[in-house]
């Protein structure tokens, strides 16, 4: 298993590069391969096949009789994307009970079921397709990307999608500062913004002043550059009068004209909105059930010339909590599950014993999840006494060597993992062992001794450390409740830190609150996950919200706002956030991994926990066309696993 994924994560790398450093057209590949899209043209030509005649849902022919719709062929751009199969061409028709979530903090998990970037990675992260784009090129030695799009496509609603909606998402959204205070780091390189340029109707080109190797393969993991501008214009104030948009605000809620924007270009909150994706929202995230629908303008087709999806609708439940989830599981009631329940290990036994009664298969896909839960240390906290602790890495050390990671892993994992801070994955060429295993083994007694010569001496009528100030040393560490095994986790080194004197409690909470309060810094520690993407990089380890809030801000506005972070963190941020990207050359990206990780094992500013080899997938028996392996990084999973071409087999 560690041998395979090592050798997936290699060629990730090396193809990454291949398809970064010059324009590369996949029609230059020898043969199509399972889950890939490819140019209807240069399909033809890799198999000598030709398709001549477009398919559609029964569903939609009734309504093209009743005109209501144009025909397939006219709904169809100039060239579709060809999606192959990753068993066989599929049947029409069915529901698929879908990921079940946890309400509006969780919408995240339907866009990355359903988003549609101008480029795409396979579900193996091995090889970059065109999606939206039919081509794209790499010049000025990494510096200008230019992406040509294919003509004819068309948004949910039957307007055409032009290079206009690329334009309109940059310069009245991006750029906006009432939309967008802060401009998106990944679309800056060395703390510059890209520019984008519109070159024709179906041809855009971004920009950057400093060579950026990796920014196709970023766009192919799946973030979005456009909106419908046809749409979202009534609602902006360069295309409509500020009163009249003000007005509408105010009668449903708004005191803004920004804010009322917000809501309808948010699909989860307006179904009116159009979309590129394979299913269209028609039942709000709030509902009881989120209703998606096929979308009659899709711009796929599969081999025999059938228009995707195959299936005609999702149906995704709202559940009170992830207990809820893993019982409809068992039961059967859940078509697809990957959200929420990857990390369930100690439901793994429950969840196999019940595969024959509910009818469904477990898939083990590649880890990227390399700590199940680890805990942020925020080094900017509010509270001084704690701040002047948490910024001083002994006092961190003390906190890592006080955690039973194989306690951890036996009670909470199963003994499916491994105990380590889950920097990076082992089978990863950038590994650094040391790096990833300081200060993990069980030493209470050096830990005890590490607080004691940090003056940490007196203690409470409890038994717990005092601060320097006098006050008990105690701690909160936040927690997400839709995140079920950090909390137990957490649990467990509440426990460990009373052995050292120090008083931790866990603040459970919604996950939409939980993602309000780091960003805030109002939080003192949380806990979530270390997630990275197939190359490696993780941006849970970039200096971000959730352990230095305020010298991510200075990083970020370069020193506009926030505070000055010291030079390791400066360092630190470079390494990742302009060293990796910028850079075309393998080896270099991996030195520069080696040292973030030996960065991060000296000052453990994040301490991992455990993490296991492999993520979980609940998939009903006849439902096709499912992956059986691949790698759900962030955010690409599971729209990598091509959720346009599954299918209910009869």
């Amino acid at each position: 298993m560690k041998r395979s994924i090592k050798i997936l994560v290699i060629l990730s790398l090396i193809l990454s590069l291949s398809f970064t450093i010059v324009p590369v057209s996949l029609a230059q590949k020898k043969e199509v391969i399972k889950g890939g899209q490819y140019n209807l043209s240069d399909y033809q030509r890799l198999t000598g096949t030709k398709i001549t005649k477009f398919n559609e849902a029964p569903m939609l022919t009734e309504l093209v009789k009743q005109g209501k719709l144009p025909p397939v062929e006219k709904r169809l751009p100039d060239e579709p994307v060809v999606q192959i199969p990753f068993e066989e061409i599929g049947q029409y028709g069915g529901t698929l009970r879908g990921e079940a979530h946890l309400g509006m903090g969780d919408k995240t998990g339907w866009w990355r079921t359903i988003h549609e970037p101008l480029v795409y990675w396979d579900n193996l992260h091995k090889q970059i397709h065109p999606n939206l784009a039919r081509a794209w090129k790499v010049s000025d030695n990494g510096k200008t990307f230019t992406f040509y799009l294919r003509k004819g496509l068309k948004w949910s609603d039957g307007e055409p999608f032009t290079a206009d909606d690329i334009m309109f998402y940059y310069e009245d959204i991006l750029l906006n500062k009432e939309l967008t205070p802060t401009f998106p780091t990944w679309l800056t390189m060395k703390g510059k913004q890209v520019t984008i340029e519109k070159i024709d109707d179906y041809t855009v080109r971004f920009k950057f002043q400093d060579p950026y190797g990796y920014f196709v393969a970023r766009v192919a993991e799946g973030w979005d550059l456009y909106a419908p501008k046809h749409y979202l214009k009534q609602f902006h104030p360069k295309y409509t009068s500020k009163e009249k948009i003000e007005e509408l605000a105010k009668k449903e809620g708004f005191n803004n004209w920004y804010q009322f924007f917000a809501k309808k270009s948010d699909w989860a909150l307006n179904p009116e909105l159009p979309e590129m994706s394979a299913f269209k929202t028609t039942n709000l995230l709030s509902s009881t059930y989120h209703i998606a629908e096929r979308n009659p303008y899709y711009f796929k087709i599969d081999p025999a010339g059938n228009q995707l999806p195959y299936i005609d609708r999702v149906r995704r439940e709202l559940v009170s909590n992830i207990e809820m989830i893993v019982m409809k599981l068992a039961a059967g009631e859940i078509d697809f599950q990957l959200r929420h329940v990857w990390n369930l290990y100690d439901n793994y036994t429950l969840l196999m014993e019940n595969r024959t009664k509910g009818d469904y298969r477990i898939i083990k896909y590649a880890g990227l999840i390399t700590s199940t839960a680890a805990i942020f240390i925020n080094q900017n906290v509010k509270d001084p006494a704690l701040r002047s602790l948490f910024q001083n890495k002994q006092f961190r050390r003390a906190l890592s060597l006080a955690i039973n990671r194989n306690d951890i892993n036996q009670l909470s994992l199963k003994g499916l993992g491994e105990g380590c801070h889950g920097y990076l994955t082992p089978s990863h060429p950038a590994y650094v062992e040391r790096a990833d295993k300081s200060y993990t083994n069980y030493d209470v007694d050096r830990a005890n001794k590490i607080l004691d010569s940090l003056g940490l001496t007196k203690r409470d009528k409890d038994g717990y450390r005092l601060r320097p100030d006098g006050k008990t040393l105690a701690i909160t560490i936040d927690a997400s409740t839709h995140h079920l095994p950090s909390i137990d986790i957490m649990q467990l080194i509440t426990e460990y830190w009373k052995k050292i004197g120090i008083k931790a409690e866990i603040k459970a909470m919604e996950r939409s609150l939980f993602e309000t309060r780091h960003p805030a810094n109002e939080h003192e520690m949380n806990t979530f996950t270390i997630a990275m993407s197939a190359d490696g990089y993780s941006g849970d380890l970039a200096p971000n919200t959730r352990w230095c809030p305020l010298w991510y801000s200075w990083l970020v506005s370069g020193g506009k706002t926030g505070e000055e972070p010291p030079q390791e963190v400066k360092k630190l941020w470079k390494l990742m956030n302009e060293d990796f990207y910028a850079t075309t050359s393998e080896a270099k990206r991996i030195a520069v991994l080696k040292e973030a990780m030996k960065l991060h094992g000296d000052n453990l500013w994040v301490i991992g926990t455990a993490g296991v080899p492999w993520l979980m997938g609940i998939v009903k028996n006849n439902l096709r066309n499912v992956p059986e392996s691949g790698f759900p990084w962030h955010p690409g999973a599971p729209g990598v696993f091509r959720p346009e071409q599954w299918f209910f087999k009869k």
